[in-house]
């Protein structure tokens, strides 16, 4: 890989399961250490939670398994889809919200993150609506299989 390649993880708000596949994504490489390679975001399809913190729940999971994040919230812009190289979604509304945003003729992939489970788990848990935290522990774990195996496959040429 030469040049820097964008990923994009989205999901509804942008406060539960792209901030956590972000930021397995960006652990992932480093464990690889190949940070300088890669430029990895996330956002929302829609704009009510932009400017905010992630669900504490969420922030939680990745304090849990070491995760560092910072970002808030953001909206996806039209440029999005020509600066990132894959933009992953969730589910299967996400991917049909995204196949509907995307500008004619832009760079971008819309992948969803579970077609690259090994365990064949498609759709990334949505906890939001849960009382507890077991659903966003099931997010990250989904996300680490899903992350390992994107990043396994693009390095090998295979995507």
């Amino acid at each position: 890989m030469t040049e820097k390649k964008g990923i994009l993880m989205i999901c509804l708000g942008n406060i539960c399961r792209s901030p956590i596949a972000e930021a397995v994504m960006i652990d992932c490489i480093k464990k690889q250490k190949l940070m300088e390679q890669f430029e990895i975001d996330s956002a929302a399809i829609g704009p009510w939670h932009v400017g905010k913190k992630p669900n504490q729940r969420a922030l939680d999971t990745m304090r849990i398994h070491n995760l560092q994040y910072h970002n808030k919230a953001r909206q996806i812009k039209n440029d999005d889809f020509n600066k990132f190289d894959y933009i992953f979604g969730m589910d299967d509304e996400n991917i049909d919200d995204l196949n509907g945003m995307k500008p004619k003729d832009s760079k971008a992939k819309v992948l969803l993150l579970g077609d690259f489970d090994p365990e064949g788990e498609r759709i990334i848990r949505d906890p939001y609506y849960d009382r507890d935290a077991k659903g966003f522990e099931k997010a990250y774990i989904q996300s680490v299989r899903c992350c390992e195996s994107f990043l396994k496959k693009l390095l090998a040429g295979e995507i």
